[in-house]
């Protein structure tokens, strides 16, 4: 399945706890559209969220971004690793 990397902003100052809670609110409404989210990582400085997943496609992924609650402005195939 494809790998995609998607990138959210706007979330200076997140912590620990609220990045956690968006990404359990992902692993919820992941499912219907065969999305698994795998990880993700904040920046609390930046306000910048990244989160990694496998998805049949980039518009899945901002489906259940936008389900559970925060819209996705980046979502960037990653086809590739080492």
């Amino acid at each position: 399945m494809p790998k995609f990397m998607d990138i959210h902003h706007g979330m200076k100052g997140v912590t620990a706890e609220q990045l956690d809670d968006a990404h359990r609110a992902d692993l919820a409404a992941e499912h219907d559209e065969g999305v698994h989210f795998e990880h993700a990582w904040a920046d609390p400085e930046t306000g910048t969220v990244f989160c990694l997943s496998e998805a049949p496609s980039a518009e899945a992924v901002r489906r259940v971004h936008r389900r559970a609650g925060h819209s996705v402005e980046e979502v960037h195939a990653v086809p590739l690793s080492v």
